[in-house]
């Protein structure tokens, strides 16, 4: 089913791109594929009582669905990182708990997907990915004021209600039946959005009143299911068979690097083999590389070991795997290497800069970086985005 799921997701992206159709329909017809396909895990019926559940939360407490019972109305929103959806909707899940908070509503999400379904490529519009350690770090970026669960190891929560894309939302009456399932409002882009599905069912239920529409299909990215061959297993295969070569640099080629001649949004790395952040970074440096170089995004890395410990440098880059462009420093005079590429650097390793197609400076670290800061600049400054509005959320408030 999953690669079924996966060829009809190939399918409409292809489809949809040969007729123009925006993201957003995209991401419609992705659901709608996914209703149509996932018979394994049926999405919970109108009128059905709210399954149980128990999960952890991100605020280091246990979850049950009895904690909610004084609430008139429960939503329950399944939602995950990655997603670019499901970020352009976070602030209005927040929003939405906002308006209702004191009004006998109770609003919370469960991070619905598993992490071994993804692929370093799959994270390619986040800084984070699935894990319960990862939903931690993205509920406190964001400063989320709503309970945020997770279900995506072993998704039985996930199974019993059924949705089908990130975000899913499920509105419960006083008495825990289901009343509402589907999106959160029309428009993934929020300026353009004329109805607001979720929100007019919580508020007729506060009222007595019928709510005026049951079911809408939610728009985002399908659930990644856990699968018996992981994703990621693939992908370490695929990666461990790229090759890895190591090219000398000297002065007049690092001066062009610092020039960034590739048309890409560029990030150097100069390293040693002897240097411990160094080495401890490197493997959060590839993993960035392989998740946006699909984004015009790419990676050099420059050794300053001295030539005599060339062999030391190739087994370090073949144990990380490192298929990125690698160079090493062709002069042991080190102060003259670090001065054709950059006369202000005058200390050591690690050193690390972003740079712009045309060679502007976005980030610059002296000393061991802080991986989730660089990947949120590169996000908000990669020239390339599909969907309208993800720069914004990674702008540096």
């Amino acid at each position: 089913m999953a690669a079924a799921l996966q060829e009809r997701t190939n399918c409409v992206s292809i489809i949809t791109r040969l007729l123009g159709i925006t993201w957003t329909a995209q991401l419609t017809l992705l659901a709608l594929t996914a209703y149509a396909a996932d018979q394994t895990h049926p999405t919970l019926a109108i009128g059905s009582p709210a399954p149980g559940f128990s999960l952890p939360g991100v605020d280091g407490k246990t979850h049950q669905l009895s904690d909610y019972s004084s609430s008139r109305v429960l939503v329950i929103v399944f939602t995950c990182n990655h997603c670019p959806a499901a970020q352009m909707y976070e602030s209005r899940i927040q929003k939405l708990e906002e308006e209702h908070r004191g009004r006998q509503v109770s609003l919370i999400a469960i991070n619905s997907d598993n992490p071994d379904a993804l692929t370093l490529d799959d994270l390619r519009y986040t800084d984070v990915g699935e894990s319960f350690y990862e939903t931690r770090i993205r509920a406190e970026y964001r400063q989320f004021k709503f309970p945020y669960l997770y279900d995506g190891d072993d998704q039985t929560v996930v199974q019993a209600y059924g949705p089908v894309a990130t975000p899913h939302v499920f509105v419960f009456d006083e008495q825990r039946k289901l009343r509402y399932e589907g999106r959160i409002d029309n428009n993934i882009g929020e300026s353009l959005t004329t109805t607001h599905d979720a929100r007019d069912a919580i508020d007729a239920l506060l009222v007595g009143k019928p709510v005026p529409v049951e079911h809408t299909a939610p728009l985002g990215c399908p659930i990644n299911w856990k699968l018996e061959a992981s994703p990621r297993l693939a992908e370490l295969k695929r990666v461990a068979a790229e090759p890895v070569r190591l090219e000398p640099a000297g002065a007049s080629e690092l001066r062009q690097l610092r020039r960034n001649p590739t048309g890409k949004m560029l990030l150097v790395n100069f390293w040693a083999t002897w240097c411990g952040p160094c080495v401890s970074e490197f493997p959060d440096l590839l993993a960035t590389w392989r998740m946006y170089r699909g984004r015009g995004f790419d990676l050099v890395t420059v050794s300053t070991n001295t030539q005599d410990e060339k062999p030391g440098v190739i087994k370090e880059l073949q144990m990380d795997h490192a298929s990125s462009r690698n160079l090493q420093f062709s002069s042991d005079d080190t102060s003259a290497m670090q001065a054709a590429f950059d006369p202000k650097w005058e200390s050591g390793v690690p050193f690390t800069v972003l740079l712009t197609p045309d060679g502007k400076v976005l980030y610059r670290q002296q000393g061991e970086l802080d991986i989730l800061e660089l990947r949120r600049v590169i996000l908000a400054n990669l020239p390339d985005s599909e969907y309208p509005g993800d720069h914004a959320l990674w702008v540096t408030k």
